[in-house]
This record gives structure tokens, C-alpha cells and sequence, in this order.
């Protein structure tokens, strides 16, 4: 049975008390949304059990894009959408085809800097690293002039400008890690306190100093505000780099993206009679002008280019009244494959959590959707590749989109169902940031259950897995996670849990799949998923991201644009 009594009043004092815990809250003004209730789901706890089963198997090699383990997940994914009572999502295709780019730097030449009498020499690995975007055989820097632009932040709605009055066209931006209000003990300040926002991931700095025309980015590395250390870089930036295939008019790009070690960049700023902590200080403050350092920098290397394919798997359940709206689930069906092995020699890393668990729960939810009749609007089901390598399937159809963005509605992403129990709430990373939010509370009110904010807001979780991609092109994407406190144990019990994972099997050989499972929090949490994806469905609203948000601006346009969606 579909009601229509719950507007946002009814739940703005529960919504504003969630986004005053991290992030922006909505204003006052917010409108009316129309938030059906909706009955419970019939969600199979064995459908969640086999495909988790499967796809962590030994079989499935891991899931690594490009091999074996690709084929039997596409294989099993297409029949299991077909038998949940799906359709084909892309015209009579099960598939997306991803075309991706595979870049491995090699043969680095130091970073030199120098102001024409001394150089400065710096190696690749343990003081700087650096990579290039663009698919050319060869990589060149040679004497860019460096410009430290702050925290190389352009954002108008929140009056901030770091490239005002200066032409960095050409020339080597040297960047802040994070945003400028990173230190606050709260969320309150221009770039929402401690609570890190897209400004302050190395994605937009590089973006935007590639916008401004520079040849090349360096971000300064600092612990602390980056929430990771020097040799989480080291590792992450060399080796393989994968890109989806960007096409005949690409995005403007650098030549070099990097990283520097905070006592590198200290020694580069002050060969230019500069002092990284006075100038870090007074690029935390409004009005702050770009500086002109004097030095060029210069380095060079090679790059072994590799193409390749992989697939997004789409299906839809088309709705009954406005087929041509969209709520979209989406998770990543890919791992690692093959990795470092396990004292006990095992060296396929199954990602049975990790995400066969969310890929699972696309099954689950595309049957109880199905079981239940098609909702006012379209369910489509997306389950994306290359996640582990940069969100890049979740970018290539954020890019490429097979139903119009402007027409999709909105969307709940599932990345590693924590298999703890079930618990008193649920973990939301993001909160405050979009009127999703009073879905959200919606449908935990009926659970009754509540929303625990992201602990760790600083450390930016929300721009890190697939739903960013379609949060960039404007889409409110909703990201939650399990609860912390369980019902039993509580917080206490979550936390020894979520750690025994994180240091025992994320990302290892050992998130393996476990007979033993208690699959009750699983079940729990997937009902509110259910619970979110029907309301959004059945509603008639078209819900924005809360005013100054960093993505408001691009649902706005893409709006006003639009004669059939938003």
C-alpha cells in the first residue's frame, strides 16, 4: 500500500540534526518532498548467501577486469537480472562496453628544480612522484615555472578563488593538500570545518589546475590532512594507472600530476625566499593571492600504453508511470584479482565483502522490486567495474550515460556489506549534503533504527567510491554503511569487528566467504535500501543537493536545461 502523508516538515528537525553532524545542513526554505510509505520487502537472504558464495569462489579468480573471473561475473550477473524479472538496461544489451586506457610510467627522471644558478634534485619514489594522464608514449616537464596557488581551490558559491589575478597557463601549480578549514574542532567554516570536502581531494586539484591551462600539479603531502601516509602515495602512484578511454574531445589535461614530500616542498619554497608554513597559513584565509615562486621545475619520463575493455552490467525494472525517470542502485562488481599472497600461500584476493556482498544485494533488491510490481518510476540496476582501480566504470557511464542524468532522480550506492549483526543504526557518509537525507530518515524511522554520522569526516569517504561519479555530473547520491552499534556488544562490538577486518582481510586473501555468517544486519540494512529505492520511486519529487553544496551548481544547470527531467 503507497501513502503520501510524510512531507520533509515532518522530518526536517530529524534531518538537520543528522547534517549539523558533518557537512552543510539544507536551509529552512527547503521544499515540500513528497515521501511515500511503502511496504517491507520480500528480500531472499539465500539469493544474498549463493551470489556472495559465487563470486568470492576461488573460481571467479577475484574479479580482476580483463580475465576469467570478468567473464563468469558478467555471465552470472546478466542471468540472475534476467531471472529477477529485469530487463536488458542498455537497448537489448545486459552490458556496457568500458573502454579503458592503461598507463605504466617508466624510466623517471628526477625532479629538478632550479632558479638558473642552483638545482634542486629530487627522486622518483621516496620524494616525489607523478604521473601523466595523457596517452603519450613520452612525458615532459621541462623548466615550468611554479606558482604556489594555496589550496588550488576555484569555488564562487562559497566566494573563493586561489587562481584570481594570476596566469598559470603552461606553468607547475604547487598545491595544499585538503581545504582550507581542515584544523577546525568543528563543521562549521567555508569548506564545512573538519569535514573534508571535494575541494579538498587530489581529483579536483588536479582537475582544476588542468582547467586553468597549468602543465603541471603538485600536491604537497602532509599526513595529517591527506589521512594517509607518504607510502600509501608511493604505492599508489606508480605502477599501472588505468583511465577509462576519454574519446575525441577530452577534458583539458596536465602533462604531470604528483605528489611531494611536505620536507621536499619546505626546501623548494624556501630556495624561493619562501616559508611553507607562513604561506600554508595565509592560504587558509579568504583573499588569498597566488605567489609567483621564481623557480622552474623539469622532469621527464616514459609510458607503456595498454588498451583494454571491460563491462558495466545494467538492468532495468521500467516504471509504470514515468518510465522515462530513473533511481538507480548501483555497486562494484570487481576485486583485485590475483595479489600479494597469504602466509598460507592462497593469493587470490575473493573480495567476498568486498564487494560480492553489494553486488549480491543488486540481485536481492532487482527481485523484491520485481516480486512487488514496477513503482511509479524506473528501478535501473547498475553493477560497475574497475572500482578498485579509480571508480572508472562508475565514470565511464557517469560520462556515458545510458539514461539521461537529468532524468535520473537520484541514487543509493553499496560498497562491502559488513556482516556483523544487526545493529540500533547505520553509518552515513555524507550526511547533511543533499535533501536525500529525508528519504533517508524516512525509511529509518520505519526500521526503527537511527543515522550515526561518518566518524572520520575529514578523511573525504564520500568522494571515494562509485556514487562521486555520478555526484560530480550533479546526481544526489546517497552512501550508507552499516551501523556501529550493534544490538549485541554495541559500539564496542562494532568496532572490534570493523577492525578485525580492515586489518585482517580488506583488500587480502582472506575476505573469504564464511558459512557461519549471522546475514540478520545484512538483511537489515538491505530492507532500508529497499525501503529508499521505492520511495524514491513512487515519489513525485526530484530531490537537489542542500544549497552551497559543491555539486548544487551542476544539478542546477543541468536542470534548467531540461524539458523532460529535473
Amino acid at each position: 500500500m503507497i501513502k503520501r502523508a510524510i512531507g520533509l516538515s515532518g522530518l526536517l528537525a530529524g534531518a538537520l540534526a543528522l547534517a549539523s553532524c558533518d557537512m552543510m545542513p539544507g536551509g529552512s526554505d527547503a521544499p515540500e518532498l513528497d515521501i511515500p510509505e511503502v511496504e517491507p520487502g520480500e528480500l531472499s537472504v539465500d539469493t544474498m548467501k549463493d551470489i556472495t558464495r559465487q563470486l568470492s569462489s576461488d573460481e571467479f579468480e577475484g574479479r580482476m577486469p580483463g580475465t576469467k573471473g570478468e567473464e563468469l561475473t558478467v555471465a552470472l550477473l546478466t542471468e540472475r537480472f534476467e531471472a529477477a524479472g529485469l530487463q536488458p538496461g542498455n537497448g537489448d544489451s545486459w552490458v556496457q562496453e568500458v573502454p579503458l586506457v592503461e598507463i605504466t610510467g617508466k624510466n623517471f627522471a628526477p625532479l629538478t628544480i632550479t632558479d638558473g644558478e642552483t638545482d634542486l634534485v629530487y627522486d622518483f619514489g621516496s620524494e616525489w612522484v607523478g604521473v601523466t594522464y595523457r596517452e603519450d608514449a613520452s612525458t615532459q616537464l621541462a623548466n615550468s615555472e611554479l606558482v604556489f596557488v594555496g589550496y588550488g581551490i576555484n569555488a564562487p558559491e562559497r566566494g573563493w578563488n586561489d587562481y584570481e589575478g594570476v596566469d598559470v597557463t603552461g606553468k607547475t601549480v604547487v598545491i595544499l593538500v585538503n581545504d582550507p578549514d581542515w584544523e577546525s574542532e568543528d563543521l562549521e567554516g567555508t569548506f564545512n570545518g573538519k569535514a573534508m570536502t571535494y575541494y579538498g581531494r587530489w581529483t579536483y586539484k588536479y582537475e582544476e589546475a588542468a582547467r586553468q591551462g597549468a602543465a603541471g600539479a603538485l600536491i604537497v603531502h602532509d599526513t595529517e590532512p591527506a589521512s594517509y601516509r607518504w607510502n600509501v602515495v608511493e604505492s599508489s602512484w606508480s605502477g599501472p594507472q588505468a583511465y577509462p578511454a576519454r574519446g575525441d574531445n577530452p577534458p583539458p589535461m596536465t602533462n604531470v600530476n604528483g605528489w611531494v614530500q611536505k620536507n621536499v616542498a619546505r626546501e623548494i619554497l624556501a630556495a624561493a625566499g619562501q616559508d611553507l608554513d607562513a604561506l600554508s597559513s595565509a592560504a587558509k584565509k579568504q583573499g588569498f593571492k597566488a605567489v609567483d615562486l621564481g623557480l622552474k621545475a623539469s622532469t621527464s619520463f616514459e609510458n607503456d600504453i595498454r588498451t583494454f575493455s571491460s563491462q558495466n552490467v545494467i538492468g532495468i525494472l521500467p516504471g509504470s508511470e514515468a518510465p522515462d525517470e530513473y533511481v538507480i542502485h548501483t555497486a562494484h562488481w570487481d576485486h583485485l584479482g590475483r595479489c600479494k599472497p597469504a602466509p598460507d600461500g592462497d593469493d587470490i584476493c575473493n573480495g567476498a565483502v568486498d564487494n560480492a556482498t553489494g553486488t549480491a544485494a543488486l540481485v536481492a533488491l532487482a527481485e523484491a522490486h520485481a516480486k512487488a510490481g514496477p513503482p511509479r518510476r524506473s528501478l535501473v540496476f547498475l553493477a560497475v567495474t574497475a572500482e578498485e582501480s579509480g571508480l572508472l566504470g562508475a565514470y565511464y557511464y557517469a560520462s556515458n550515460p545510458v539514461f539521461p542524468l537529468d532524468q535520473t532522480v537520484g541514487g543509493i550506492n553499496m560498497d562491502a556489506f559488513l556482516v556483523a549483526g544487526p545493529s540500533k543504526d547505520v553509518t552515513v557518509v555524507g550526511p547533511g549534503k543533499s535533501e536525500l537525507d529525508a528519504f533517508l530518515n524516512a525509511a529509518l524511522a520505519a526500521d526503527g533504527r537511527v543515522p550515526t554520522p561518518n566518524p572520520n569526516p575529514e578523511a573525504g569517504y564520500y568522494y571515494r567510491s562509485d556514487h562521486f561519479a555520478f555526484a560530480k555530473q550533479g546526481v544526489p547520491m546517497l552512501y550508507v554503511d552499516g551501523g556501529e552499534d550493534l544490538v549485541e556488544g554495541g559500539r564496542e562490538a562494532g568496532k572490534a569487528i570493523a577492525d578485525d577486518y580492515r586489518t585482517n582481510r580488506y583488500h587480502g586473501p582472506k575476505d573469504e566467504f564464511d558459512e557461519n555468517w549471522d546475514w540478520s544486519g545484512v538483511m537489515q540494512d538491505l530492507q532500508l535500501f529497499y525501503r529508499i529505492g521505492r520511495m524514491m520511486a513512487e515519489s513525485t519529487s526530484w530531490p537537489n543537493w542542500n544549497e552551497g553544496d559543491e555539486f548544487r551548481a551542476t544539478r542546477d544547470e543541468s536542470c534548467a536545461s531540461s524539458e523532460t527531467g529535473c
